[in-house]
């Protein structure tokens, strides 16, 4: 159980207050005697100077984990191949968030996380946890090939330790840990493909398994791919909180008892009910200054990956509920939108940073490479405002090394990006792409003392303007994202002009993560005597307008061994 730091407590891990008193126009609370169940109410009408409305982050932050320190809010969440590793979101009101910083700085636990000797596109980080304990911040992961570990923080902006392994060895998933008011220490786990969830004992500093663990729930029959559990104790009862029923379509469950080892009686609390809202599960659940209980969960949203959303959580009968509860009140579905969990003074407005002019000596904590970059290869400093890529030798996107990726933010976008071309050599491919399995992008291929725009869809291209070396020194490149669909154009006049370039191609979710904007730059002769500039990329929402018609094209899957 997590001990009070200055400031307030730690709810993520802390028993929650038995009585929760909700205020305000938009959250109504009838507090019934007889059961002492605080009821939700939905509001009818929106309100947007007290309300949030659902999702609070459309965006890939899957597997969501959250803990509040004082004040402050910090949501953690799954990142697989992509480095750095684990993102720590901040908050001051659970529904307008930054990215603070990451966990991990580089994967080190084999060399396929350098795209040598094989790679590992849907490995990685898996669903993480974040508990505080003994003055420190712990991070448990697993990543499915090597094993379970752990980094700790004194603070949640780092910086953190590098990773210590717990428990070696492949096929484990979803750790979570969990100190006791007895001051006895655990580690609650999952089998990869959804197996038993498993208790170890577990050394007070959180570094050590003490035994080779107990399978505390097995039932496969009504808890069905049971995964990415939660440790949580209130009034005396050890709750997990676990999704069942699979990514897309499954369903939030909560086991109790009053024994840390079981027997443990289960309940649905959380599903889609009449809600268009598939899959609503997998999350944390934190308390916020006032008490009140809150619930971030993903849904997986098509290309998209699997975006957040905030729940309120009651409690009946020593049950928690969340989201709207449903006619019997056992179960919840999630909410359209309710009363913000924290009015500030000056009310935040604010999103993750999307946008970058390079400008810095370090990179924004927006971006994350595909697996780990070769730093000797790309540069902020070499020319200053710009980034710098010196392209290495790959057959494809897919292999290269050093492509820069970041989460979207919004159904529908537009991302630019300003190129210079000057030191290309031939054979480098230097461009933009929206990154997923089907491998699109909009790019300048040097050949044959050519700069030639190029539009790529797996290993089929279509070529548009072929000039002189001299004529081509800087372009501008775009891509328009509208739900699943993003179609890609050029301007050779600074920006003043955009030219389509290759049909509209239909996004995918990859590798268990979202498809993203990427900027890369790779050889496909050899490694590159050459170089690239990226002056800056600019990251602009746009309405959401509903992709249909014939010429939503299917691009060739790429998925690589």
């Amino acid at each position: 159980m997590a001990t009070p730091r200055k400031g307030g407590p730690l709810r993520a891990n802390a028993a929650v207050r038995p009585a929760m008193k909700m205020a305000g126009a938009g959250i109504l609370c009838a507090i019934v005697a007889a059961s002492g169940f605080a009821q939700f109410v939905s509001p009818a009408k929106f309100d947007a100077t007290r309300q949030y409305r659902n999702p609070v982050l459309f965006a890939d932050y899957s597997d969501p984990d959250v803990i509040r320190d004082g004040k402050d809010f910090y949501l953690i969440a799954s990142s697989f191949h992509f480095v750095p590793a684990i993102p720590v979101l901040h908050s001051r009101d659970l529904v307008h968030w930054d990215i603070a910083t990451h966990v991990v700085n580089r994967l080190t636990m084999s060399p396929a996380y350098d795209m040598k000797g094989g790679n590992r596109y849907a490995g990685g980080v898996w669903a993480p946890s974040v508990r505080f304990h003994a003055g420190l911040f712990y991070v448990y992961f697993p990543t499915p090939d090597e094993g379970i570990f752990v980094s700790t923080s004194p603070k949640m902006t780092g910086p953190w330790t590098e990773p210590t392994v717990v428990l070696p060895g492949a096929g484990w998933e979803d750790p979570c840990p969990f100190w006791d008011d007895d001051g006895n220490a655990y580690l609650v786990h999952s089998k990869l493909r959804a197996g038993p969830l498993i208790l170890h004992r577990m050394s007070v500093d959180g570094k050590h398994l003490l035994d080779k663990g107990t399978v505390i729930v097995s039932d496969p029959v009504n808890l069905p791919v049971l995964e990415g559990p939660k440790f949580y104790k209130r009034d005396g009862w050890y709750y997990i909180f676990a999704p069942m029923g699979g990514v897309g379509t499954g369903e939030q469950a909560v086991l109790r008892s009053r024994h840390i080892y079981g027997p443990y009686e289960s309940r649905k609390v959380l599903a889609q009910g009449k809600t268009g809202i598939n899959g609503p599960h997998q999350g944390g659940w934190v308390e916020g200054p006032d008490g009140r209980g809150w619930f971030l969960h993903f849904q997986q949203r098509g290309s998209h990956g699997r975006i957040v959303w905030l729940e309120p959580v009651t409690w009946k009968d020593d049950w928690p509920v969340i989201g709207l509860p449903t006619a019997n009140s056992q179960i919840g579905e999630p909410v359209m939108f309710t009363d913000l969990p924290v009015i500030l003074s000056k009310q935040e407005t604010h999103g993750p940073r999307t946008s970058d002019e390079f400008s810095s000596s370090s990179l924004s904590p927006m971006w994350e490479w595909n697996h780990n970059p070769e730093d000797s290869r790309w540069s902020l400093k070499e020319r200053s405002g710009f980034l710098r890529l010196h392209p290495t030798f790959a057959d494809s996107l897919v292999y290269a090394r050093n492509t820069l990726t970041e989460t979207m933010q919004d159904e529908s976008f537009d991302v630019t990006t300003r190129v210079e071309l000057q030191h290309l050599v031939e054979g480098d491919h230097a461009g933009l792409s929206i990154f997923d399995r089907s491998l699109t992008s909009v790019s300048v291929v040097q050949h044959d003392n050519k700069r030639i725009v190029t539009f790529t869809a797996g290993k089929r291209e279509i070529t548009g303007p072929s000039l002189n070396l001299e004529d081509l020194q800087s372009i501008q490149l775009r891509a328009s994202v509208s739900v699943d669909t993003a179609r890609y154009s050029y301007s050779l006049d600074e920006g003043r002009t955009f030219h389509s370039i290759g049909e509209p191609v239909k996004l995918a979710f990859s590798w268990w993560k979202g498809a993203r904007p990427a900027l890369f730059a790779f050889n496909s002769v050899a490694d590159s005597r050459g170089s690239v500039d990226f002056d800056w990329l600019h990251y602009k929402p746009q309405p959401e307008l509903r992709a249909t018609g014939p010429d939503l094209a299917v691009t060739p899957s790429i998925i690589p061994p």
